[in-house]
């Protein structure tokens, strides 16, 4: 399963680090994602990273602002916010798929990946 924490009500530039902890299933090539989805809006991927070689992957939505990161010791897959705006509220969930790549190709499909976070809310106040 995966636990997310993090998240929360924030100002527009400001920051936020999401966590999320894998447990229950061995982590051998997981890619490891993040998605979000904004209400009344189609989920939207956002970054990928694959736990064994560390590739990682952006979509436009993310690149520059965000980052993702890997913990092999706690088994935790982080997305540090930077430079948020009002546009980035949304509910945002991790994943994982037992996939080699993290590529632009495989963190936007959102069907390969088997286990999800509960979600967690960020709000961005103007």
């Amino acid at each position: 399963q995966l636990a997310q924490s993090g998240g929360g009500l924030v100002q527009s530039g400001g920051s936020l680090r999401l966590s999320c902890a894998a447990s229950g299933f061995i982590l051998d090539y997981y890619t490891m994602s993040w998605f979000r989805q904004a209400p009344g809006k189609e989920r939207e991927a956002l970054s990928g990273i694959n736990i064994m070689t560390n590739e990682t992957a952006y979509t436009d939505s993310a690149k520059g602002r965000f980052t993702v990161s890997w913990d092999d010791a706690k088994k935790t897959v982080s997305l540090h916010l930077n430079a948020l705006r009002p546009e980035d509220t949304a509910i945002y969930y991790c994943a994982a798929a037992h996939i080699t790549r993290a590529t632009i190709e495989t963190i936007t499909k959102s069907s390969l990946y088997d286990y999800w976070g509960q979600g967690t809310q960020v709000t961005v106040s103007s």
